[in-house]
């Protein structure tokens, strides 16, 4: 049972909890104030403007290009506080007055540098808003607008920059896919075949065309994707189609980097070419989705030194103007001369022009295995995916 006197120490001990509470609050509401108020004067610190421009130079011209960039810089601004001012970049049509720049950008360090490095991509991007196509030329003005917070100063200086935008794309697609009525793939989104990125911003696919249909590219198989379709051998954002007239299985080259269209190479006949004997033993057949394959007999040819067992693919071409093009192909490494290993990789594969080699009858070339002599063998090639390959089997 508590005594008097204990409950007189507890009814202090709370009291004295309550108070501490309560004060720490108030301190914290003070402190949150002063905090508030600190920012409160350092947004609003008077900044002055820039006066001077430096680089680029007035009325300086640049071609641009996909990986180029170009560095700007001014005069620093002032801030009555002593501290930091905050840049912006506008640009704007030669008419304009930067009451609606068509662009703004901050400088670098996020906004605290008096000098900003922009990428040729951000200035073509620039040049569109002023109504240049890819390829075209606009002429654009820029200035810098100084800040502190809320106040903001834009500069009485302004220079003029003429930007000659390069054809290819600023936003490079990071996948492609090709569908449409006019190739294998059919309308059917979901059913689009990818593309094989053979290098940044460029494309390729092995692909059988339907004569009469459409087809055009997307960057994705759902949702809304982007689109590009061909005009003139060029590469076009839009969602029109490109009319098909070829009939056959052909590889089609897309560059973004240059927006344009490697006139479709039909594949005539891919054959199973045997060194020893210097022909093509037999072929391989078309399967869809950049994939032909065939089965046929395979004997190693007996020489002084052991079993002959070279082997790669010859393949007939026919170019836009209905010329053949012999190609062979082979190991991704081209002097590639061992024994098959049981690595993948020794199976991956690579497009040389025939006319093209030192030794065409046995360069590139890969060996088969020993089993394989004697046996029917079925050969695969897959040419789709992230890297051109075949399969040896029985």
């Amino acid at each position: 049972m508590l005594t008097k006197n204990h409950k007189s120490n507890t009814k202090t001990i709370i009291m004295k909890t309550i108070l501490n509470k309560i004060l720490i609050l108030f301190l914290f509401v003070v402190g949150f104030a002063a905090c508030k108020s600190d920012d409160m004067n350092f947004s609003d610190a008077k900044v002055t403007a820039v006066n001077s421009l430096y680089e680029p130079s007035d009325d300086k011209a640049v071609n641009l290009t996909p990986s180029g960039s170009l560095y700007f810089s001014w005069e620093p601004a002032a801030v009555e506080d002593g501290g930091a001012p905050l840049y912006e970049v506008l640009f704007d049509k030669t008419d304009g007055d930067f009451s609606n720049p068509i662009y703004v950008t901050a400088s670098d360090q996020n906004g605290y540098s008096n000098g900003a490095s922009l990428t040729h991509k951000i200035l073509s991007t620039v040049a569109g808003y002023a109504g240049a196509e890819p390829g075209e030329t606009a002429t654009v003005k820029w200035t810098v607008r100084s800040s502190r917070g809320i106040n903001q100063v834009l500069s009485p200086a302004s220079r003029k920059l003429t930007l000659t935008r390069f054809v290819g794309f600023t936003e490079l697609p990071d996948q492609v896919f090709i569908t449409g009525s006019g190739c294998e793939a059919g309308d059917d989104i979901a059913n689009a075949i990818q593309m094989t990125r053979v290098g940044q911003g460029e494309y390729e696919v092995y692909v059988k065309l339907v004569s009469g249909g459409t087809y055009k590219f997307v960057d994705s198989k759902s949702g809304t994707p982007r689109e590009f379709y061909v005009e003139n051998n060029m590469i076009k954002e839009g969602a029109e189609s490109t009319s098909n007239s070829l009939n056959g299985v052909y590889r089609i080259y897309l560059d973004f980097n240059t927006a344009s269209l490697t006139s479709p190479v039909e594949i005539v006949n891919v054959g199973y070419w045997f060194c020893p004997n210097n022909k093509v033993e037999w072929n391989l057949k078309y399967a869809g989705s950049g994939v032909w394959t065939g089965t046929g007999l395979v004997n190693f040819k007996q020489e002084g030194w052991g079993r002959d067992q070279r082997y790669k693919f010859r393949v007939t071409t026919k170019d836009s103007s209905g010329t053949t093009v012999m190609e062979d192909w082979g190991p991704k490494n081209a002097n590639e001369d061992g024994t098959p290993s049981g690595a993948e990789s020794y199976y991956d594969l690579n497009v040389y022009l025939t006319a093209s080699l030192n030794d065409p009858q046995w360069n590139p070339k890969w060996k088969f295995a020993s089993e394989f002599d004697g046996a029917n063998v079925t050969l695969t090639i897959k040419m789709s995916g992230e890297q051109y390959t075949h399969e040896v089997s029985k």
